[in-house]
């Protein structure tokens, strides 16, 4: 069907549900390279990536097998769904034969295909009673040699790891020679990434991200699962992984959707792919049932299938919301989203497992919860619809847009965040929840990078330096649904001062208040606005750039904007983003006492002591 449109009235409620969603997911690109004649390949578009056409065209391929491994795990299902099998084991053959046409390569160091092998080693798993056990021994072979290039050349010390160790664990199953003094220097690099309460980084420490969940969890808990030899590693993954899940499931709200944060959000419902992990590799979570934990696996996966995330041919499409280019990173080519089919690991549960059978049931949000390891307080409403998360002290420097999917003051599951187009004029900034400076009219400089960071019980604080002559304190109060920001400037030269509150989709209306120097909008999903106490900086709105939104394609964004002579500056000002219908009260205030604030909002008072200052 055009833009894969069964898969929005597919209730996810049964194991058959699943496996449709999986056959509809999949159908489309296996139509495509049964067309194409390219077995273990296809071509979806021309938009390109860090690595060649080739990769890019094998790299989808590989990624299915994310999705039918855990399918093929039952020999009634591969019969029922014998094209996509035989389809996937030919590409699989052909991939693997130096003598084919189709021969995907001698691999040199860091190659993309190595993350590849994580899902080929899965499915070589799963169905090795179906696939590689009727193989020939040149068919195993050339299968081996392929493979085995891993072992053989240098990849990244980060969740890349993972994939030697996953090919190693199948070449132990399948009696193949394996190399474990490898195996053991990979976990022992990859247990010096874990923090603690179940929360690791991905090889840098100060970037923490999905890929926690869905890298360094997922994958250690299929090793841990997969891996017959007792193993200290394997008690760790596991213990961990049980942790973990008691603060990540305050990273989604009610209705499913989760914290849109970081990079490789093109991924998009590989975000809930931790619960399958945990509930395949059978862990029993702290403070999570299974019940809450497959509500929130199929709740995030039924509201991304709602989304227009599909091409007309019925692609996965680059972006997130809905098709977008703009957010990409280098590394995100046309069949990367396919990464998505981890969550389909459930379908390796036997059909009388509990999870089939478990009515699902909403966990219980925290209302505010301080995470030292992501760096966040992360603020639900009361009824769990809507999350917050405030940050201090992330940052991504070697992927785009990492000032914008790291370092913005909040994160929000109802207005998303917008990534810049350019930085010569704020539309094309499109500076939502951050703020940018400028020592002319154009060019403007968000946070990247801090001198100093801090998430406290009550607010969260960051100190950056746009230039060397500039120094920017910034602390961030939330006062649900509202957040104060103050902001202390020391600046050896005049400023362009501009500050964005929350974005939202521009299909609404301007709200008017009495309130001097604000500004609110009420559009469709919620309300957003600001008030300053600093008269020399204008409340207005802007309209950015489109697609600059991960959200919403065509955005209005309440702002403040003004210019700053050289000396010391404090900015105090509240913002409002909210998905229910709110008052703007006549009453707030701002009042200092020393190093302590006294915030007033209509009825809500709150006294803060900020340190540093």
């Amino acid at each position: 069907m055009l833009f894969n449109t069964q898969l929005k009235s597919n209730p996810l409620l049964t194991k058959k549900d699943f496996e449709k969603a999986l056959i509809d997911l999949i159908d489309p690109v296996y139509r495509l390279m049964d067309v194409q004649k390219t077995p273990g390949r296809f071509h979806i578009s021309d938009s390109g990536s860090v690595y060649g056409e080739t990769r890019r065209d094998i790299e989808g391929f590989l990624r299915t097998l994310w999705g039918l491994g855990p399918l093929g795990t039952s020999t009634s299902k591969i019969n029922e769904y014998k094209k996509y099998f035989d389809a996937a084991n030919k590409g699989i053959m052909e991939g693997t034969n130096p003598a084919s046409k189709f021969y995907w390569g001698h691999l040199h160091n860091y190659d993309q295909l190595f993350v590849e092998m994580g899902a080929l080693s899965c499915y070589l798993l799963l169905t090795k009673e179906s696939f590689w056990d009727q193989l020939d021994s040149s068919q195993q072979k050339n299968i081996f040699q392929w493979m085995n290039q891993i072992n053989h050349h240098t990849i990244p010390n980060t969740n890349w790891l993972f994939f030697r160790i996953l090919v190693n664990t199948f070449f132990e199953e399948a009696n193949l020679a394996i190399n474990n003094e490898q195996i053991e220097q990979d976990l022992t690099e990859l247990d010096s990434y874990y923090l603690d309460d179940g929360w690791y980084f991905d090889g840098y420490d100060n970037q923490i991200d999905y890929y926690i969940p869905f890298a360094m969890h997922y994958y250690g808990l299929l090793f841990s699962t997969f891996y017959k030899r007792k193993s200290v590693s394997i008690s760790k993954f596991k213990e961990r992984g049980k942790i973990f899940g008691k603060s990540f499931k305050n990273w989604f709200v009610k209705d499913g959707t989760a914290l849109p944060f970081g990079r490789s959000l093109t991924y998009r419902f590989a975000q809930s792919s931790y619960w399958a992990a945990a509930i395949y590799s059978d862990i029993n979570i702290e403070d999570v049932s299974l019940s809450e934990a497959k509500y929130l696996l199929t709740n995030n996966m039924r509201e991304w299938f709602q989304k227009p995330i599909f091409t007309a041919e019925g692609f996965l499409s680059i972006g997130y919301y809905y098709p977008n280019l703009v957010m990409a990173e280098g590394y995100n080519a046309p069949g990367s989203p396919y990464w998505a089919l981890k969550n389909f690991i459930v379908l390796a549960l036997p059909d009388n497992h509990d999870f089939w059978k478990a009515p699902e049931i909403k966990p219980n949000f925290s209302i505010k919860e301080k995470n030292q390891y992501s760096r966040m307080l992360l603020v639900h409403n009361e009824d769990g619809s809507e999350l917050q998360a405030f940050t201090a002290g992330q940052h991504s420097h070697e992927h785009a847009h990492g000032e914008a999917k790291y370092e913005k003051f909040v994160y929000s599951t109802t207005f998303g965040f917008s990534v810049a187009k350019g930085y010569v004029l704020p539309k094309q900034g499109a500076f939502d929840n951050t703020l940018a400076l400028s020592d002319s009219e154009f060019h403007f400089r968000t946070p990247f990078g801090y001198e100093d960071y801090s998430v406290e019980e009550e607010f969260v604080y960051s100190h950056w330096k746009p230039w060397d002559d500039v120094s920017v304190k910034s602390f961030i109060i939330p006062v649900s649904p509202w957040h104060v920001r103050v902001h202390i400037i020391q600046s050896n030269r005049p400023l362009h001062i501009f500050e964005g509150g929350f974005s939202c989709p521009d299909d609404g209306t301007q709200v008017i208040t009495k309130q001097e120097n604000s500004i609110f909008y009420q559009s469709s999903i919620g309300i957003s606005g600001l008030i300053s106490m600093e008269s020399n900086l204008e409340a207005t709105l802007i309209y950015p750039e489109p697609n600059t939104n991960i959200f919403y394609p065509k955005t209005i964004l309440p702002a403040l904007r003004g210019k700053l002579a050289p000396g010391k500056h404090i900015l105090n000002s509240v913002y409002l983003g909210s998905n229910k219908t709110i008052e703007i009260p006549s009453d707030y205030n701002i009042e200092w006492n020393n190093n302590s604030l006294q915030i007033t909002i209509g009825e809500i008072s709150k006294n803060v002591t900020l340190t540093p200052l």
